[in-house]
């Protein structure tokens, strides 16, 4: 959890400045959408890390 947490600040919160906290919380969901379903990772065989546990799954 501390790596994803590094990330998002790195990634998505220093990057950005918000002007409320709804602001805030819908790019974090935003966030964690794309790191979950699109985010491609090169250890997960090209993969995001949805993919893979579907396909894990489905062997």
């Amino acid at each position: 959890m501390e790596r994803f947490f590094a990330t998002l600040k790195s990634e998505l919160f220093y990057l950005r400045r918000f002007e409320c906290i709804e602001q805030l919380q819908h790019a974090i969901c935003q966030y964690i959408d794309y790191y979950n379903h699109e985010r491609i990772r090169t250890k997960l065989k090209g993969l995001s890390p949805v993919q893979y546990r579907t396909q894990a799954s489905n062997t």
